[in-house]
């Protein structure tokens, strides 16, 4: 087998031996080299296809290490409040969604983001009941963290006055003691049952119409934190030979006794789909004032946030998962949060096998607020920081307000690095949007989009294109243990790769997040062109 070479480019393979190339030979779904034009010709030999990729730039394939990619593709074909500037706007949204809905459907979507609001009001089920009486709807907030119901959700869930705040949720009341329409953490799970159920549509059509989105951005693998009906549908996928990218799947800490019960272990399955580790959620999110926080919330006497899973139950988690071969993604938002984990963690490495140690890769997702001194020990520890760089930007406004003057490494990406930490970079789709290159513009200007602030928030953070790139590489192979597969082009690596026509290396920090994709290879067979 000859092979093809693609030729005439501006090859950036992050690999440090041999950074750059101006031509590529691969071979089935592998690079056989990577170099100069003749020596790649020279081993293709006769009869070998050669792509004239006409001085585009060439990169590793990206991939992204923390997206919700069910919630996302769900997502496109449901009702979007993002960018709604007040409860009237999102309340049209909802108006003009609710009436393209057959009689007996739920409504859903949401991602409504009530801290941007003018008036920056929780919304009420009574707000929702007056534009969506005859049906029920649960709207998620952008961060996942809170979903806003209407009466007849409600009653569809079973949650009225008499119902009592689960363990690591709250239902919120109005002076009554009535539920207001907001549920916070593990008081939504019953709803995002709905949310993630048959009522929210074909999930393996979905996949298969919207995943292109992801190639047409750059991305050739993704690790997926949605839940075991995402599993099903990938596996679906997969069997029918419909699977364009590669997929890393984590399981939900509700499943984790199935997963022992069958076997499965972090790593299992092949370079298409691959078991991750187990999702468990320590607390909640800034904007819903529910991540765990040392210190209370300005204006809120004793609400630190939400211990989702306490600590001594965490580490009993860790220690189940960990026995049977199921590494760790702990979300954790707030310091005290990042604090418990990184305790837990290094409480198992105390006690467990080396073995274990040194198969296991536990992580932390968002790791988005830590105590100054929680930096090197995260890096000590071995553990993965799982970060989303677009989440430091849009939070700008947030945090500027809420968490001004408490001396915390947030969103530190320059530090950790620094530290010798592992920093794997993802969007936390549909959250944020998945384009890669808005979280390596995010990453290397710590700006907004307008440009603001000058300099960026807390500049000393700031990386480099390439660490940015490597983040959004290799770092995502590591976490998912392929780093000797893919994340670099050099030869025996899996030919995943994207064509700019603009090289990211020539243009100002400014403009990465413009850049766009002319061509996604995934084993060596293209799976989107422009």
């Amino acid at each position: 087998m000859s092979g093809t070479v693609y030729e005439n480019a501006r090859i950036h393979t992050l690999d440090p031996d041999h950074p750059h190339a101006e031509a590529m030979l691969v071979r089935g779904e592998r690079i056989v080299a990577v170099g100069d034009l003749a020596e790649c010709r020279d081993r293709a030999g006769v009869g070998a296809r050669r792509v004239d990729l006409g001085g585009t730039a060439v990169l590793p394939g990206l991939i992204d290490s923390h997206m919700h990619s069910a919630s996302y593709v769900r997502g496109l074909d449901q009702v979007d409040l993002r960018g709604t500037a007040s409860l009237d706007e999102a309340l049209t949204r909802i108006a003009r969604h609710a009436a393209t809905l057959p009689p007996d459907a739920w409504l859903l979507g949401g991602r409504w983001d009530s801290n941007k609001w003018t008036r920056p009001v929780q919304p009420t089920r009574t707000d929702l009941d007056r534009v969506c009486p005859d049906r029920p709807a649960a709207l998620p907030s952008i961060d996942g963290h809170t979903i806003w119901v209407n009466t007849a959700a409600l009653a569809r869930l079973g949650i009225d006055a008499a119902t009592p705040d689960p363990a690591g949720g709250q239902i919120a009341r109005d002076e009554h003691g009535e539920p207001t329409g907001i549920l916070r953490e593990a008081a939504a799970d019953a709803a995002y049952a709905v949310v993630r159920s048959p009522h929210a549509g074909d999930l393996v059509a979905q996949l298969r119409t919207h995943l292109p989105r992801l190639l047409a951005a750059g991305l050739t693998g993704i690790h997926d934190l949605d839940g075991q009906d995402a599993r099903a549908a990938y596996e679906t996928l997969y069997a029918r030979g419909e699977l364009p990218l590669r997929v890393h799947k984590t399981i939900p800490a509700t499943a984790l006794d199935e997963a022992i019960d069958s076997g499965w272990a972090t790593g299992d399955g092949d370079r298409w789909l691959s078991t991750g580790p187990v999702k468990i959620f320590t607390d909640g999110a800034l904007g819903s004032h529910t991540c765990l926080m040392t210190e209370p919330y300005d204006g809120e006497p004793g609400n630190h946030g939400i211990a989702v899973t306490p600590a001594e139950e965490f580490w009993r988690l860790v220690a189940t998962a960990a026995g049977a071969g199921i590494a760790v993604a702990a979300h954790a938002i707030g310091d005290a949060a990042n604090r418990m984990v990184l305790r837990a963690y290094a409480r198992w490495r105390e006690s467990a096998d080396p073995g274990a140690v040194a198969r296991l890769r536990h992580r932390i997702e968002h790791t988005q607020h830590l105590l100054p001194d929680d930096v090197p020990l995260l890096a000590r520890s071995g553990v993965i920081a799982s970060m989303q760089p677009t989440h430091c930007t849009s939070d700008i406004p947030l945090t500027s307000r809420m968490l001004a003057g408490r001396g915390l490494a947030s969103y530190a990406w320059r530090s950790l690095l620094d530290a010798g930490a592992v920093v794997a970079f993802g969007s936390d789709a549909p959250v944020e949007d998945p384009d890669p290159f808005f979280g390596i513009h995010a990453a290397v200007t710590r700006q907004q989009p307008d440009g603001t602030p000058p300099g960026g928030v807390d500049p000393h953070e700031r990386l480099d294109l390439d660490n940015a790139l490597r983040c959004f590489t290799e770092a995502g192979a590591y976490a998912s243990y392929e780093e000797h597969l893919k994340g670099r082009l050099r030869p025996g690596m899996l030919a995943d790769f994207i064509v700019l026509p603009t090289d990211p290396y020539r243009v100002e920090p400014a403009e990465l997040r413009d850049l766009t994709v002319a061509l996604t290879v995934v084993g060596g067979v293209v799976r989107w062109q422009r």
